[in-house]
């Protein structure tokens, strides 16, 4: 084998875009956002870039986003925004601007979710930007839950009807005006971070953004099959307990050939051999 395969190498964490306290996306990477309000969390992203955003959109999208409300997060004169005609031109515009590094944030608008391979393209473009500067971010809009294969993160958000009062940062009555000003932002998968939830709110136009995590969902239970009344089933203890309850009901029946089984079958064969 190759000496230098077996080199240890530190590893270096990516530098990441902050979204605000405690919630931040790794440069050089592609990420998802979904749900009724992700083109808010792209201009959240585009905020904090402080660099030219490159916007890139189908010709049957959604109509153009609102000036005054872009201008309410970032400054409409760093956006540069592009129409292509099919979505394969779009990922390709997309790869070539990632390449390049000209932008800090590149923003996709898909119909549906893209596959694994024009992802990866995606992600090594993004790592090839960072070569002589910071590395830029790529963030795909996906509709409905998202589900883009290979992506770095999926993010979903949504608008909040008020902030619940046992969360910080809600005001005393725990109300806020209604759609606007709080959200419900939800990582719904990471390659090195769980899932977590925030409630997002925000005082004032253009104001910062604050983020109060929300308790996690309760883990599904799991079903099991009810232990005997001695607290384990038979045999599970006393591994003769399985074969003798079988030798007593005088029937012969094929017993599943489990990991388990085996063990005590061999704890009964040792025992009968001392």
């Amino acid at each position: 084998m190759p000496t230098h395969l077996l080199a240890r190498r530190s590893h270096k964490p990516r530098p990441a875009l902050p979204l605000t306290e405690g919630i931040a996306l790794e440069q050089a990477r592609v990420h998802e956002a979904c749900g009724p309000a992700r083109h808010s969390f792209a201009l959240w992203l585009a905020a904090a870039a402080q660099s030219p955003v490159l916007w890139l959109s189908l010709p049957q999208a959604r109509k153009p986003l609102n000036p005054e409300g872009v201008a309410a997060c970032a400054t409409p004169a760093r956006f540069l925004f592009v129409q292509t005609a099919r979505a394969e031109d779009l990922l390709w515009a997309m790869e070539e601007a990632l390449r390049s590094g000209a932008a800090a944030l590149v923003v996709a608008e898909l119909a549906e979710p893209p596959a694994m391979t024009p992802v990866r393209r995606l992600h090594l473009a993004a790592e090839a930007g960072g070569r002589f500067g910071p590395a830029p971010l790529g963030l795909l809009l996906t509709p409905g839950t998202g589900g883009a294969q290979g992506i770095e993160s999926r993010w979903h958000l949504a608008h909040a009807p008020r902030p619940s009062s046992s969360l910080t940062g809600s005001s005393p009555a725990g109300r806020a005006p209604a759609g606007k000003g709080c959200w419900t932002l939800q990582r719904l998968r990471a390659r090195t971070l769980p899932p977590r939830g925030w409630q997002i709110t925000r005082t004032r136009t253009g104001g910062s953004l604050q983020a109060a995590p929300l308790p996690p969902a309760p883990s599904d239970q799991q079903t099991s099959r009810p232990a005997s009344s001695g607290g384990a089933p038979a045999g599970a203890e006393n591994p003769g307990g399985a074969s003798a309850a079988i030798a007593a009901s005088g029937q012969t029946r094929a017993v599943p050939e489990t990991a388990a089984w085996r063990v005590f079958s061999a704890a009964s064969q040792a025992r009968k051999q001392k």
